[in-house]
């Protein structure tokens, strides 16, 4: 195992979402970044990936506690949002999900109960950064949009991620001759 990369990236995955309660525009961003290309950082580092219960799953493991780390600083820095019972609902079936995933080690749970929170809160906080007083004004006019594209964004990338197991980093680079 690769522990140059490993513990970092690691750290970073487990630290970072705390930022998400002073900065969740930019910590929500950075975050989502991390999460998508960790992957690919972790697992030719030596994290296996498999859900064989004979195999390494280390990686999956480890990711998706991370990501629980995430989805409680994303509640925490919500909490004073007039969105807060969305955020905390969705907090609610992800942890569902979440728990089934840890007991079953089967990724469909996470596909069962979608993480809606994520996408909410990124869609918020970037509203704040950019429309500071406006934004719940703006998000209650227009979440007709807001909530079919967050739902049909989320079910594909749920899909895509947890049944099809498709690696989108291996079509980008196909798609760009690597």
């Amino acid at each position: 195992m690769n522990w140059l990369i490993v513990a970092p990236v690691v750290a970073a995955k487990f630290l970072l979402p705390i930022a998400l309660i002073p900065f969740p525009f930019l910590a929500g961003w950075a975050n989502f970044v991390l999460d998508t290309v960790d992957g690919d950082l972790l697992i030719p580092a030596g994290l296996g990936n498999s859900l064989d219960p004979n195999e390494n799953h280390l990686y999956q493991n480890i990711d998706k506690a991370a990501d629980y780390v995430t989805y409680i600083c994303m509640v925490i820095a919500a909490w004073k949002w007039p969105v807060r019972r969305w955020i905390i609902a969705f907090f609610v079936l992800r942890t569902i999900g979440q728990t089934a995933f840890f007991v079953t080690q089967n990724e469909l749970m996470l596909l069962f109960f979608p993480n809606f929170l994520e996408p909410l809160f990124l869609v918020c906080a970037t509203l704040l950064h950019f429309k500071r007083a406006a934004a719940w004004d703006h998000l209650t006019k227009y979440r007709f949009v807001y909530g079919p594209l967050i739902f049909i964004y989320k079910m594909q990338d749920e899909v895509l991620t947890h049944l099809v197991d498709f690696d989108r980093s291996e079509a980008i680079g196909r798609l760009f001759g690597g």
